[in-house]
C-alpha cells in the first residue's frame, strides 16, 4: 500500500513564524549590543557587568542547545 504524503503546510507556516520571531529578537539584540547596551563608558559599573553576564548565560543555553555544546554536548 503506497504511503500518503503528509501535508506539512501548517507545520511549515509555524516554523517560518517562529524563525521570523527569532530573527527579530536577534536583530534587536544586535542593535542593542552595537549601542553598547545603551550605556556609556562613564556609567559602567558592576551592575552592568552582572546584567551582561546574565544575558550571556541565557544566550549560552540557547547556543549550547542549538549546537549541542556545553551541557548539551553528545
Amino acid at each position: 500500500m503506497p504511503r500518503l504524503k503528509t501535508d506539512n503546510s501548517k507545520a511549515l507556516d509555524a516554523f517560518i513564524a517562529a524563525k521570523a520571531e527569532i530573527d527579530t529578537m536577534l536583530e534587536r539584540l544586535a542593535a542593542f549590543s552595537a549601542d553598547h547596551f545603551e550605556t556609556s563608558p562613564d556609567e559602567i559599573d558592576w551592575g552592568h557587568v552582572g546584567t551582561l553576564k546574565h544575558y550571556a548565560s541565557l544566550l549560552r543555553q540557547i547556543t549550547d542547545s542549538a549546537f549541542r555544546e556545553g551541557e548539551r554536548a553528545d
